[in-house]
């Protein structure tokens, strides 16, 4: 854990932010990270079975009416679910950097049956399997395409029903992802806890939030956010069609991991999203600075001098073929396109950083639930480097010597120490993989905890979530995205990252439970877990989520303030 707004030395496997520089900061890091944990697509299942409603007449048919038209869904297991359904209009075209338009209503019946197409993006920065750990499929069915304003809706029932609602925002960055992905089918949650769970695509990378405002004038102020005004969008079909699917309107969550984490921080502090939402949770993606305009504008320049466009040639790459757009982005590496483009502060759809120097006002009434793993970098680092899991104390010290404020030895030292105190069996690895996942995740989830317990309005939550995966020998120990099956209740798909354990029903009863109870009440307390007070920062009650929960004032304090004391250079 480290002060906020440290800037970091490139690790190594992970892609620079921006520029020459060759650094890397926090906020940085969540922009160039992808969910390096595994997650394969099989349909067995195992334990003892999840709750599922029953309705009278299992064959009912699965017809929603819209705002724009009928839809006719799937319905398997006492589950109706609406797939592919277009929340806006294509974004190909004249549409290229605009703010999304809504679908034209269409008379008669629309299939919603197939999950639909991801958003365009380089499949070449997904993970591989090359190292031997779990590789996830981030993506799911479906061909890329610009017409991506699409979201997936799993009911329990139809249209009777006053649900709490909750809205998935997908990781990968900005730049890869989609709500498709089988890890985020949202069938299992919905069934066991009696929700209506939503998923959404929209736009990524340079065409979801390159920022021409200052190279193209009023008419593209708004390109640099696109991808999230994308989002508002989904936020606004959901709040004016969601009761047809059996939810509440007026009781809507927003939770995300890793870069989906950094929109829902986003959305706390854009005013088009004010009323759309009414909880929010961040998991490992606590984001308190997004780009400013300059760094935004810059990026671009550099983006449009790599294809060979000045700023009268604009219209060349609003007509470009999509392949073409995703080409130059491979291609691309000053700045790299996984670190460089996000949202930007550009005055329009976003005026200030999300959580910096403090919590928006704009969300002031919105409560949080905000956490990380407690070995973000076990993957994210070791997926490139296996020999990280295999230190020596010299390689350790080096490596970290590598880190801002860390080049004088006392200064190590002193860090080192902090850690050998807190896990006083930890190997050099071990304690490798500890500073780097404090520094680059844990502290600003802290930071966005305090911040937001500091406003006043309403409550944040802390977790760390340490329950250790089995799986690669164990080597993983609490990864970069272990939490989600266990969010979504899909532990039959999830079994390469997670194994076959007695204990994983008994994790999930406990995550889900909590993450459901926000929903519906904005306390995450159950029967199922101790007491979880609200995090101050004067306590800063944090829980535990492992086999055996607990709740703990302020764990490792004395890492924390150690690293505390290490400040931006």
């Amino acid at each position: 854990m480290i002060s906020g707004g440290a800037k970091l030395a490139q690790p190594s496997g992970l892609p620079m932010k921006t520029g020459s520089n060759k650094v890397l900061t926090r906020r940085g890091f969540l922009k160039a990270s992808v969910v390096s944990c595994g997650a394969a697509a099989a349909t067995e299942k195992f334990g003892r079975p999840l709750i599922r409603r029953a309705y009278a007449g299992a064959a009912a048919s699965a017809i929603a009416s819209t705002n724009l038209g009928k839809l006719r869904g799937g319905f398997a297991e006492g589950i109706y679910s609406f797939k592919g359904v277009h929340y806006g209009s294509s974004t190909a075209g004249a549409r290229r950097f605009l703010p999304p338009e809504p679908p034209k209503p269409w008379k008669g019946l629309r299939d919603a049956l197939q999950i639909g197409p991801p958003a365009p993006q380089d499949r070449s920065r997904l993970p591989s399997a090359g190292s031997g750990m779990p590789v996830p499929d981030l993506i799911g069915p479906g061909k890329m395409s610009e017409d991506c304003l699409v979201l997936n809706v799993w009911t329990p029932g139809l249209p009777a029903g006053n649900r709490p609602v909750m809205v998935w925002l997908h990781g990968g960055s900005y730049s890869i992802g989609s709500s498709g992905a089988p890890m985020y089918d949202g069938a299992h949650l919905a069934g066991k806890h009696d929700v209506v769970v939503v998923g959404i695509n929209h736009r990524l990378n340079v065409l979801g939030f390159l920022y021409l405002g200052k190279i193209a004038g009023e008419k593209y102020a708004d390109s640099g956010n696109v991808g999230m005004l994308d989002v508002v969008l989904a936020l606004g079909w959901i709040r004016d069609n969601i009761a047809q699917f059996g939810g509440d309107p007026g009781n809507v969550t927003i939770f995300g991991q890793s870069g989906g984490g950094g929109k829902v921080g986003a959305l706390m502090a854009m005013p088009a999203a004010k009323g759309l939402f009414h909880k929010a949770i961040v998991e490992s993606g606590s984001e308190l600075r997004v780009n400013a305009s300059l760094e935004a504008d810059q990026a671009a320049r550099k983006f449009l001098a790599h294809i060979g466009l000045t700023r009268g040639r604009l219209n060349e790459l609003v007509n470009m073929p999509m392949e073409q757009v995703v080409a130059h982005m491979h291609s691309m590496t000053d700045p790299d396109p996984m670190g460089a483009f996000g949202p930007v502060v550009d005055g329009h759809s976003l005026s200030r950083q999300p959580f910096d120097p403090d919590a928006p006002a704009v969300s002031a009434n919105v409560p949080m639930i905000i956490g990380t793993t407690s070995t973000e970098m076990t993957n994210l680092l070791g997926h490139a480097h296996p020999e990280l899991f295999s230190l020596s104390e010299a390689q350790m010290r080096s490596r970290l010597k590598s880190l801002p404020g860390l080049a004088d030895d006392s200064r190590l030292d002193a860090v080192i120490g902090a850690y050998r105190k807190d896990l006083p069996t930890a190997t050099p690895s071990d304690i490798y993989f500890a500073v780097a996942t404090d520094q680059l995740v844990r502290m600003d989830a802290i930071r966005q905890a305090e911040r937001k317990a500091m406003q006043g309005s309403a409550p944040a939550y802390m977790y760390l979530f340490s329950w250790r995966t089995p799986v690669w020998g164990g080597k993983l120990r609490s990864p970069h995205g272990i939490e989600i099956p266990f969010v979504f209740e899909n532990l039959g798909e999830a079994r390469d990252r997670i194994g076959t354990g007695a204990d994983l029903r008994s994790v999930a009863d406990k995550v889900s439970g909590a993450w459901v109870a926000f929903a519906r009440t904005g306390d995450p307390n159950h029967s199922g877990i101790p007491r979880w007070p609200g995090y101050t920062p004067k306590d800063r009650a944090t829980m535990i989520l492992a086999d055996h929960c607990d709740v703990v004032n302020d764990p490792q304090k004395d890492v924390r303030l150690v690293l505390g004391t290490l400040t931006e250079s």
